[in-house]
């Protein structure tokens, strides 16, 4: 087991000692769902041949005309997510319970079978007071939770696949390096074209199945995090 222990442990260090020095790299964007919806051919729009051309015209149907629809509706569109959170939530409880139960039996008269039975009974027994019980429970419960989230960002995102009810699926990521720490922030959902503004915006509350991630990476990052062999431990070890 040793033998094979230490090889593993050399290598996972040596992974970490390459980035030394260096600042962290930037995600690459080819092969993203971002990248092929910005290369992909957009499908052909039909036109009514028999329509006359409005090529000279200002005011044209399409969407680089003076006041065309230029919100995002196609595969490889881009519009704006605007993230502003500022929740947060309290909750408190308290549970208390209380149970008292007593009961007796006696029989100090049954055709004077007691009498005979105490007969028989060791000293300072007695069939007067045959049976009785007491008992007490008490259980207590308290919980609280309070949380608060802010954060307010703007990023740029891509619709990655028109689906077949018309909802769009996008995709963002945007990157940030200062110095040797690198910002991520990914934000991907389905939204309605519909509830994108004539702004070509989009608030993050009408992003169905919105999975918002900002954090980083980097020589700071690096430090906040225990070391591997601190986060091994803390799951092999059963104390």
């Amino acid at each position: 087991m040793r033998p094979i222990l230490v090889p593993l442990i050399l290598i996972a260090g040596c992974g970490q000692l390459q980035d030394v020095g260096r600042a962290p790299g930037f995600s690459p964007l080819e092969g993203s769902y971002a990248h092929h919806a910005m290369y992909s051919s957009p499908f052909p729009e039909t036109s009514d041949p028999s329509a006359p051309s409005d090529a000279a015209s200002l005011w044209t149907s399409t969407r680089a005309s003076l006041f065309g629809d230029r919100r995002a509706a196609r595969r490889g569109d881009i519009l704006t997510v605007v993230i502003e959170i500022d929740e947060r939530a309290e909750i408190s409880n308290a549970t208390d319970r209380s149970r008292t139960g007593n009961s007796s039996m006696s029989m100090p008269q049954l055709f004077g079978l007691p009498q005979r039975l105490n007969e028989k009974l060791p000293p300072g027994a007695s069939m007067a007071d045959a049976v009785k019980t007491q008992s007490a429970s008490t259980f207590s419960g308290d919980g609280s939770v309070a949380r608060k989230e802010k954060l307010k960002l703007r990023v740029a995102a891509t619709v990655v696949e028109n689906l077949p009810n018309g909802v769009l699926r996008i995709e963002g990521q945007q990157e940030v390096r200062v110095n040797y720490e690198l910002r991520e922030l990914v934000v991907t959902g389905y939204v309605r074209p519909g509830d994108i503004s004539r702004q070509n915006e989009i608030t993050y509350d009408k992003i169905a199945g919105a999975r918002v991630s900002y954090g980083g990476r980097g020589q700071i990052s690096d430090v906040q995090q225990p070391r591997w062999g601190q986060q091994i431990a803390d799951h092999l070890l059963p104390f």
